[in-house]
């Protein structure tokens, strides 16, 4: 059973989240982002939960100081903040998803399950979508009637951002992951390749690449039967 972390300096929130999610993972807590960051070194996390605002080290300070060392694990934020700006800040850090207090025990399940089942994406070789194979084997896209090659950045960069459908991440984040941290390459490296990606997948329609203006740029998966009516 999955092990998920959630860090929180309110006792009876961390108690309140526990309880929503105890049934389907093994849950366990910390008061702060000092306190979380030794349990994650110590091995055994698979998802963290933080809340922002927290003594010590709150949740955007460990949210970046865990991305700096590497670790790719899910991570939710949640906060009494709700502004573009607080949000814009948790993402360009690398949240992979937001979510406002109060909020429903319902959605915070959904949430966890689907970030979870992109995090295993992740972990593949291979991604096939409606029919269309994304292989890192290969540096290759195919289906039965197509075949297409790509230079290994720009797979590198199509597949990092499909193993995460609908997380955004800032040119930062994917210039770091797919050049490293000390590459002279700049932000405009990344923009060129997303054009170069796009014009390669231009006849495949199972999934885009969405610039997200002021964010960065995300994976959007097409609706399986676009043109039928509910």
């Amino acid at each position: 059973m999955a092990t998920i972390l959630i860090v929180d300096d309110d006792r009876n929130m961390r108690l309140l989240t526990s309880a929503r999610l105890e049934n389907t993972y093994t849950v366990v807590t910390a008061n702060d982002g000092v306190e979380a960051l030794e349990m994650l070194h110590k091995g055994g996390i698979d998802f963290i939960i933080a809340d922002v605002m927290m003594p010590r080290m709150d949740g955007y300070e460990l949210l970046q100081t865990i991305r700096k060392e590497g670790y790719t694990i899910p991570f939710l934020l949640l906060t009494a903040k709700e502004s573009f700006e607080d949000k814009k800040k948790g993402f360009s850090l690398g949240t992979d998803d937001y979510m406002t207090k109060p909020f429903s025990s319902e959605e915070l399940l959904w949430r966890v399950n689907a970030l979870f089942r992109r995090a295993n994406i992740s972990q593949n070789k291979t991604i096939v979508i409606q029919g269309v194979t994304v292989d890192s084997s290969k540096y290759a896209v195919y289906t039965d009637t197509q075949y297409i090659e790509f230079p290994k950045k720009e797979f590198d960069l199509l597949f990092k951002l499909l193993s995460y459908p609908d997380q955004i991440f800032s040119k930062e984040q994917l210039l770091d992951s797919i050049w490293g941290m000390n590459s002279d390459s700049g932000e405009e490296t990344v923009k060129t390749h997303i054009s170069r990606i796009r014009n390669r997948l231009q006849d495949i329609h199972a999934f885009t690449i969405t610039t997200i203006k002021g964010l960065g740029y995300k994976a959007d998966i097409a609706k399986e039967n676009p043109n039928e009516s509910c």
